[in-house]
């Protein structure tokens, strides 16, 4: 091998692996539950960057970050009334959502506060009103959460599906 292509090889690998440490060291300083109870909002912004949401709580403020559509995390950091984190939770979790979403008395603004916007809005047949579909994984299998929303913005039912993957065969899209 001449000079020139094992030098190119080395640069190519040199830059890949500085650009895994740096994906490394901002993807782990990006994680919310890394974040310590009692850090100061400015220090949660710097960290996590602009929440995507913001939601007022009786005792504090909300800030979400979602990685919906793309992702299947959503993550709330409750802010005490001086905004120092109180609490972080990730939501897209089957056990949270049968747990705490409530049939016919959640609003949209209660999905919206505790789940923020939605991967996808559409309509079916079967049903009047919206259905929400949210990502989420399960034993690092991608699932979808849909929540059926109708005109008066209530939400009546809860359904979970498998999330179809462009490795899926043919039979099980």
């Amino acid at each position: 091998m001449n000079t020139f292509h094992t030098t190119t090889i080395r640069r190519t690998v040199r830059g890949a692996l500085s650009g895994l440490v740096v994906w490394a060291l901002t993807g782990c300083m990006g994680i919310p539950e890394r974040i310590d109870p009692g850090t100061p909002r400015a220090q949660i912004e710097e960290r996590l960057g602009t929440p995507t949401a913001e939601y007022p709580l009786p005792d504090g403020r909300r800030l979400q970050y979602s990685r919906q559509p793309g992702g299947q995390q959503v993550y709330n950091l409750d802010l005490d009334a001086s905004g120092r984190l109180r609490r972080v939770e990730q939501v897209m979790d089957i056990n949270w959502l049968q747990r705490n979403i409530a049939l016919d008395r959640w609003s949209r603004a209660d999905v919206l506060q505790n789940l923020g916007r939605p991967a996808l809005i559409e309509r079916v047949a079967s049903f009047r009103g919206d259905v929400w579909t949210y990502r989420f994984l399960e034993a690092n299998s991608p699932h979808q959460a849909h929540l059926h929303i109708d005109p008066e913005g209530v939400v009546r039912k809860l359904m979970f599906t498998d999330e179809a993957t462009r490795d899926d065969p043919p039979d099980r899209m």
